[in-house]
């Protein structure tokens, strides 16, 4: 994979007009940067009423033509809000897949462009679904960070936790830039720190790892978690119920082996209605 310059849409093409949706929910783009060739962020206006929890996801999309009838529909598909429920847009964290019905033309929007967006939040990484706990641990693969990038920028996570551990496995060194560009953010924000309080990020802990590509640490998180290397690396004993806390976002076959190792450990997956020590995002994967 060739790692493109993050640079955004607008300035490495002349872009043409935008493309506005004759629709209800749309908002505009505001800007696009292309990570690499199959990953890419984009943030757009958000709706004036929208109100979500840190970790929530909505569903945008864009018109496609039915093949049958050949009348105009919304393509729309879930999404997780990488932005903090404070900001005044809204981020999101994209894959492209070059035949996928949605971002094989989502990848090429521009700002000025219009999306559609249905302001209706939901899903299960949310503070809400967990019991209090010592230390949280965030689980991620590929574009599943995206509700992370959200809840790390969310003073109640530092509020509640005394320690938060945010894992990132990607294949290749560059898909992991996103994330480390998040977490240099984080660490150097002052207006995180005015909202935060100072030293807050002295509580966040980066475990960023390949499974490809050689990097500083090569390995699954889960295998590096079973060999106790994770562990040992991050000075921290194997996962308590009496004391962590987990959310996972990522691909079918990573949520499903994870959360079984997290049942091994003792945790217990909740939800919204019922906290208990794990949760696992179920609506999308990467």
């Amino acid at each position: 994979m060739t790692e493109l310059s993050p640079v955004t849409e607008a300035t490495a093409t002349k872009a043409p007009a935008p493309k506005k949706l004759a629709v209800p929910d749309t908002q505009t783009v505001t800007s696009v940067q292309h990570w690499t060739d199959r990953l890419f962020s984009f943030r757009v206006t958000r709706p004036a009423s929208l109100r979500f929890r840190s970790g929530e996801f909505v569903m945008i999309g864009l018109m496609q033509t039915d093949e049958k009838t050949g009348k105009e529909k919304p393509l729309l598909r879930a999404y997780s809000i990488a932005s903090p429920s404070w900001d005044e847009e809204l981020e999101f964290y994209s894959i492209k897949v070059q035949d996928g019905p949605l971002t094989s033309r989502l990848q090429h929007i521009q700002p000025g462009d219009e999306i559609i967006l249905r302001p209706k939040p939901v899903g299960t990484l949310v503070h809400d679904a967990l019991l209090p706990g010592k230390r949280l641990w965030l689980f991620a693969t590929g574009t599943g960070i995206a509700p992370f990038a959200s809840l790390l920028r969310d003073p109640q996570t530092y509020e509640d936790y005394e320690e938060v551990i945010l894992t990132h496995t990607c294949r290749e060194v560059g898909e992991l830039q996103y994330g480390k560009e998040l977490i240099d953010q984080i660490r150097t924000d002052e207006l995180l720190a005015e909202l935060m309080g100072e030293g807050f990020h002295e509580k966040l802990r980066y475990y960023p790892t390949t499974t490809r590509e050689e990097s500083p640490k090569m390995g699954r998180i889960t295998d590096l978690m079973r060999c106790g290397e994770c562990f040992e690396d991050l000075g921290v004993p194997e996962l308590s119920p009496e004391t962590d806390r987990a959310m996972v976002c990522g691909n079918l076959a990573f949520n499903l082996e994870i959360k079984e190792m997290l049942e091994g450990y003792g945790l217990e997956e909740g939800a919204n209605s019922d906290p208990k020590q794990y949760v696992v995002e179920k609506a999308f994967l990467d």
